[in-house]
């Protein structure tokens, strides 16, 4: 599999302060294949032909699925360990997608929001091929969006609701707390997709890099899922609450001024640097209002100043250009 990851945000509510460019005659089709439906209708007590029927529907994704999302290995007649432990899946989670298949009973609504953002893809990146849109539904602690060679597969275990029963228990509440939980909301998914396309075109290297560095190359993926969704509200592309968002805009000066007066930008100290780019209910020396992973969007605000200044530059140009280069060009400084 190309690559697998967690990705708790996604689409987008609506506004209509940035519609970006006309993608509208962009030749861009959107089908969405349903593998969650066959797959629970296997007879779970002779496993291995259902898994061979639904392998010829879904070539490449079906060992994705066995191999990466249950751990199981390919699909094939002596891998034992998969009859197991697709029997077991199955019959534990088949009241989960009972519920999945009720919540998620007609996905029309997800094609035009994914053809908008995939025209948008395809309009900066002409060479970006819209890849199959496959659903899944996988244990819980799968991934809400996975990118494979056969397809963009979407995990609605991710996509349940907020208050589904399972995130409130202590048992999901150890893998996601709530303040990662609370986005588990269909509202988020076509974001969560374009998060995936932004990580296929541009893999964050970021890992050795300053404090700076990091800040502006993740500040680099929520300026171009931008450019893909741009009519999405930022609270849903950041994964903020409202008033996170409010506090992020009315204290952006503030922060960059404490953060040049009380810490070394430029600190290579791993376990300093997660304190502003990793996640969390807020960051720490903040307000209980900020919302974690501050130092993100700062450089967002970074980023969009340098490209701002360069306007000639591409958003593909843009991305290419190191984040060095971007925060000396930008000569940030917000009020």
């Amino acid at each position: 599999m190309k690559k697998f990851f967690y990705s708790l945000l996604a689409l987008a509510a609506i506004s209509c302060n940035n519609s970006g460019p006309d993608v509208s005659k962009v030749p861009v089709d959107i089908q969405i294949d349903r593998f969650e439906q066959p797959f629970f209708k296997i007879d779970s007590n002779n496993v291995m032909p259902g898994l061979k029927d639904i392998e010829k529907q879904f070539p490449g994704f079906a060992n994705d699925f066995t191999e990466n999302i249950l751990g199981a290995g390919p699909i094939n007649d002596t891998n034992k360990t998969l009859q197991i432990a697709a029997k077991h899946f199955i019959s534990s989670y088949t009241s989960v997608n009972d519920f999945l298949q009720k919540q998620f009973s007609d996905v029309s609504w997800l094609k035009p929001e994914l053809k908008d953002a995939f025209q948008h893809v395809e309009y900066y990146f002409p060479k970006y091929k819209t890849p199959r849109i496959i659903t899944f539904v996988g244990p819980f602690d799968a991934p809400g969006v996975a990118l494979t060679p056969s397809g963009l597969a979407i995990g609605l275990q991710a996509y349940a609701g907020k208050d589904y029963p399972f995130y409130l228990s202590d048992q999901g509440q150890e893998i996601f707390p709530a303040y990662i939980s609370r986005r588990f909301e269909k509202k988020y998914i076509t974001v969560n997709c374009m998060k995936g396309v932004v990580e296929d075109l541009f893999p964050d290297q970021s890992g050795r890099m300053s404090l700076i560095e990091q800040m502006v190359e993740k500040g680099k993926r929520w300026y171009l899922l931008d450019k893909f969704v741009p009519k999405a509200d930022d609270s849903l592309k950041t994964g903020y609450t409202k008033r996170q968002l409010d506090w992020a805009k009315t204290n952006e000066g503030n922060v960059w001024n404490y953060m040049l007066q009380q810490t070394d930008i430029f600190t290579t100290d791993p376990s300093f640097i997660e304190l502003y780019v990793g996640e969390g209910p807020s960051t720490q020396g903040f307000p209980e209002d900020s919302p974690g992973n501050i130092g993100q969007w700062i450089g967002w605000q970074i980023v969009k100043a340098y490209a701002d200044k360069n306007s000639s530059l591409t958003p593909q140009q843009v991305m290419q250009t190191s984040a060095k280069a971007i925060f000396e060009g930008s000569k940030y400084k917000p009020k």
